[in-house]
């Protein structure tokens, strides 16, 4: 009997073009794109392309010196899938395919499902190698799986590679590279007690100034700070030290390079043909077509890609709104109703549930968060229930309102004493995380301590107070770099953040209180464990507009350990000042924001108060001690 046949696992078979065309082949990218293989003892690359409307495909590259002719890549069926294997093709090979349009136009792509392109200005693909990394991760990988997120703490430094520490030489050559990075940004994540970082502009794009949030690789990490294998040290490295790792993630829209995505094959493939549909007139990006089967399987494989491939830990979904409205940043007459003359765009919506019931199936664990700015329904909510399927959600609704108090001169915080209570009455309605990150402190908004009013030392404890509020407030957490110690300038992505202010006793002094803020965020499982919910949060006065004081408690499952927190938000001091409190105990005192060795004034505050028989804010009980000016002081009972 005639031995049959071995099909290499690499090629592209019927039942895999099926798939593909119905929109799940979520592991498409081991398929499309270029993988080195063996065919009857030749090394080589096989090379697969999704262009159903050219007319040929050829691949090109520095193995045959750009002959655009020499390589015709043949069509394997109807779905418009081209593939070919090319003998002799080696690991860093450029490569790019050539493209003849309806037209009979020939252009120059990159491949959309490539893992490796050259530093911009090239914009090349380059052939490379995902499978020999050795990850020593398992133990992480293994625990995430298992773990209860809502109940988890999570604390994420949001961060810039280019810009978070530079060499001193000039443009490229200053980057950290990923390795360097990793050594760098472990230590310092382990000293400030941080428990995820989120990497802005990881997967490939052209133009430093758009952050990463206009991607023309989105199956390829950003060469600008080495190799594949260069993230995946990163990655693993961050996993050993119980670190995880989220990535911005950008679905909703890319950009017109000719060598991008834009009209790929002649014609609007990958964006909707309609201009009102794929364009958006503010950004100048093209829009995703979702109602297209292999569009959406391009993307959903995509996430599943950077948690497969790099053991990616969560993935924050940016500018999600502007997917689910077809109106979003459009007048009248830019923008098409959907069949029910609405403004929802019907395919994103399932895209998204999609999307996130296939992840959670899959890849438990794994953290889907939405940067969603309007009040979407059940953007948390269960896919079964008509929500989205997202684990959790971006609070900017907080974050404008915290902004919006913190930056007022004292005298009117008071009118607008509502900014700072207003999120708990919506807080059980998502799984939120309060965020302040990059888009605060750009484009003339200023830096976080340039908000601030007063002196600059003033600046400095308004600041320690409003992050007080921040890390025993109800929601995950979100700091963006340099936040930490009071970086003075607006974030820029051309240059290192100012690490020299940290010589600076009031700058270093921050940097200290926001690591004591999250070593005691991390330490009481009250001031995390029941963020959506009443149960683990209660005002104990809400309303004391006249003084701008707050006071607060968080409450733990099991009665025990719970926060007891005392906000001042003028630059009074409130001698003698009473706070109502739920119980006759007694309350030791676990921060003061007002401490000499946090850059305070040294108020005292006394180590532990026993709580009197005497009511106030409408309890039995009640503490008094001396409340310092922008102090906050927190306790524990």
């Amino acid at each position: 009997m005639a031995k049959e046949m071995e099909v290499n696992p690499l090629f592209i078979t019927e039942a895999d073009q099926y798939v593909f065309a119905q929109g799940s082949h979520y592991e498409i990218f081991d398929k499309m794109g270029a993988h080195k293989t063996v065919v009857d003892g030749v090394e080589g690359v096989y090379f697969a392309v999704w262009a159903p409307n050219a007319q040929y495909v050829n691949v090109a590259g520095s193995f045959n010196d750009w002959n655009i002719l020499e390589y015709n890549m043949g069509r394997l069926g109807e779905g418009g899938i081209f593939a070919l294997f090319v003998p002799d093709v080696k690991e860093g090979d450029l490569y790019k395919f050539v493209i003849t349009t309806p037209s009979g136009e020939k252009i120059y792509k990159a491949d959309p499902y490539g893992n490796y392109m050259e530093i911009r200005p090239g914009n090349a693909s380059i052939v490379t190698d995902l499978t020999n990394f050795k990850w020593k991760d398992k133990a992480w990988m293994d625990a995430k799986v298992n773990k209860d997120w809502q109940k988890e703490p999570i604390a994420i430094y949001e961060c810039h590679i280019g810009s978070w520490m530079r060499h001193p030489e000039p443009d490229e050559k200053g980057f950290y590279n990923y390795r360097e990075f990793a050594d760098r940004i472990v230590e310092y994540l382990k000293e400030m007690k941080y428990t995820h970082v989120e990497l802005m502009g990881i997967a490939e794009h052209p133009f430093d100034g758009s952050w990463g949030y206009q991607v023309t690789g989105y199956y390829a990490p950003t060469s600008r700070y080495g190799s594949p294998a260069d993230f995946m040290y990163l990655v693993n490295k961050l996993h050993e030290n119980n670190i995880g790792v989220i990535l911005d993630w950008v679905p909703a829209h890319f950009p017109r390079d000719a060598f991008g995505l834009a009209e790929f094959d002649g014609t609007c493939l990958y964006e909707h043909p309609d201009p009102r549909r794929g364009e958006h007139p503010d950004w100048g990006t093209k829009i995703f077509n979702y109602a297209k089967n292999e569009v959406r399987n391009f993307l959903i494989a995509n996430a599943m890609f950077w948690v497969s491939k790099f053991h990616v830990d969560g993935l924050r979904v940016d500018a999600v709104a502007s997917m689910l409205y077809l109106d979003y940043g459009k007048r009248d007459g830019e923008w098409l109703p959907n069949e029910y003359g609405n403004n929802k765009n019907l395919d994103a919506i399932e895209f998204f549930r999609h999307l996130n019931s296939m992840m959670a199936n899959r890849f438990p664990g794994t953290l889907m968060i939405a940067e969603e700015s309007t009040a979407w329904p059940l953007v948390t909510g269960d896919v079964k229930e008509g929500g989205l399927g997202f684990n959790f959600k971006w609070n900017m609704g907080w974050m404008h309102d915290f902004c919006e108090y913190m930056k007022l001169d004292p005298l009117f915080r008071k009118n607008n004493h509502y900014k700072m209570t207003f999120a708990m009455s919506y807080n059980s309605s998502e799984n939120y995380i309060l965020p302040l990150s990059h888009d605060e402190v750009v484009h003339l908004k200023c830096s976080m301590l340039q908000k601030m009013p007063g002196f600059y030392v003033d600046k400095f404890a308004n600041l320690r107070a409003g992050y007080t509020y921040m890390f025993t407030h109800s929601g995950k957490k979100l700091l963006f770099m340099g936040q930490e110690f009071g970086q003075d300038r607006e974030w820029s992505e051309a240059r290192e953040l100012d690490w020299n202010l940290l010589s600076d006793d009031l700058h270093s002094s921050l940097k200290y209180y926001v690591s004591k803020l999250l070593e005691m965020y991390r330490k009481y499982p009250c001031l995390y464990e029941q963020d959506n919910s009443w149960d683990g949060f209660e005002w104990m006065a809400a309303d004391d507009m006249q003084n701008s004081t707050y006071s607060y408690v968080r409450k733990a499952s099991n009665g025990k350990n719970n926060i007891l927190v005392v906000l001042n938000m003028t630059p009074m001091e409130r001698k003698d000042f009473s706070v109502g409190v739920p119980k006759k105990k007694k309350y030791k005192l676990i921060l003061n924001s007002d401490d000499t060795c946090f850059g305070g004034n040294g108020g005292v505050i006394p180590k532990e108060i026993s709580a009197k028989e005497q009511e106030m804010d409408g309890r039995p009980y009640s503490i008094t001690f001396d409340l310092p000016p922008y102090g906050a002081a927190v306790f524990q009972f």
